[in-house]
């Protein structure tokens, strides 16, 4: 690949939003669910919900030009080097709800989600559990086995799911 851009810099808002434009076009592709996910998570967000639709733009297309020139494991990588440790967990939970947005994760975006925790140096322990909420979030309303978590646990529709405090 390519080297960086010289005169594009990367700070917190772009390395997440470069993450997530990374997950979404990880195989070579941008589809239209994983493009309307992107768009979405970017939207309603700040810093990007209080930019122009002319800053969004620019930033997306900087972002497509850094994608082709260090392709998508290259954008990830050198996305991650700039996010602290909190931006890291969000910037991959940003990836899964993305790569969950056309249905349950394939074997490929499982690997892919892998390599992201580790590209990012997260524990496992909190991968699986952005990875459980994003099972309950993307959960077919009908589906009768959205209450049996990850751990082999069976939870049962008499107990609370979670508390609020009023």
């Amino acid at each position: 690949m390519e080297q960086t851009s010289p005169d594009f810099s990367m700070d917190s808002p772009t390395a997440l939003a470069a993450v997530a434009l990374a997950a979404v076009s990880w195989d070579g592709s941008l589809t239209r669910a994983g493009t309307r996910s992107l768009r979405h998570l970017l939207d309603y967000r700040a810093p990007y919900n209080q930019r122009s639709e002319a800053q969004m733009i620019a930033l997306m297309d900087d972002l497509l030009a850094e994608l082709r020139r260090l392709g998508a494991e290259g954008l990830m990588e050198r996305a991650a080097s700039v996010l602290d440790p909190r931006q890291r967990h969000t910037a991959y939970a940003m990836a899964a709800e993305i790569m969950r947005s056309d249905g349950p994760l394939l074997e490929q975006e499982q690997l892919i989600l892998e390599h992201l925790a580790e590209t990012l140096s997260l524990d496992l322990l909190e991968t699986a559990k952005v990875l459980e909420v994003m099972d309950i979030l993307h959960a077919a309303l009908d589906d009768p086995n959205w209450l049996t978590p990850t751990d082999g646990t069976l939870r049962t529709t008499d107990k609370p799911v979670a508390t609020v405090a009023v």
